[in-house]
């Protein structure tokens, strides 16, 4: 299994991060593809789970060793597949899903594409008391009651809008919750990146 790969960032699309090393490029699902926009050409290293089944062989990405813990914790409980793991980190702050199992808070769970209330259910019953080599002790409870702040209306469409809205449905989100959320965005001067980062607080939120 590959532990990284560190190469030159190159094609992103809404659900990958094509890594360009010796020749060869790799295409890595990832939980935001956009937040490699700033690498674009550049050297990055990125970490690397390699998912194998019959009918799938799939490397999943992400920027940090932590992300890629929890990526693992999470599609070890029943009901939870690679796909459903990359959406609930999308969000981009483990300790925050963290701080959920541990308050086994089932409604913020269930905010997730995919995730019903069994399948909250399960993940704390599974994950609870069981992530700490994950995230150090005490950084989860300093998460609590973080404000993320959306920026305010506006009715200009931008392509980082639209690219953000793919990668949003990527992620298992419906047109009718990304309708919903879409005229509470701000357009101006914020990056694809910033606009998935928002819309999900804002859909954690509803």
């Amino acid at each position: 299994m590959y532990e990284y790969i560190k190469g030159t960032v190159g094609q992103i699309g809404p659900e990958y991060v094509v890594i360009e090393n010796n020749g060869i490029g790799f295409q890595i699902l990832t939980p935001n593809p956009f937040i490699f926009s700033a690498k674009k050409g550049k050297e990055t290293i990125i970490y690397t789970y390699q998912h194998v089944r019959e009918d799938i062989l799939a490397l999943y990405g992400f920027e940090s060793n932590t992300e890629r813990q929890m990526f693992k914790k999470l599609i070890s409980v029943s009901g939870i597949g690679p796909k459903g793991a990359l959406a609930i980190l999308a969000v981009g702050e483990p300790e925050q899903v963290i701080q959920a199992i541990e308050i086994e808070d089932e409604k913020f769970l269930t905010k997730f594409p995919g995730v019903g209330k069994k399948t909250a259910r399960q993940i704390i019953l599974d994950l609870k008391g069981k992530l700490n080599d994950v995230i150090p002790e005490g950084m989860a409870e300093a998460a609590a009651g973080v404000e993320h702040e959306v920026a305010g209306e506006t009715s200009d469409v931008s392509l980082e809008l639209d690219e953000a809205m793919l990668a949003l449905e990527a992620l298992g989100y419906s047109e009718r919750e990304l309708k919903k959320i879409r005229p509470k965005l701000a357009t101006n001067d914020l990056t694809t990146d910033q606009y998935i980062k928002n819309a999900l607080q804002l859909l954690l939120k509803q």
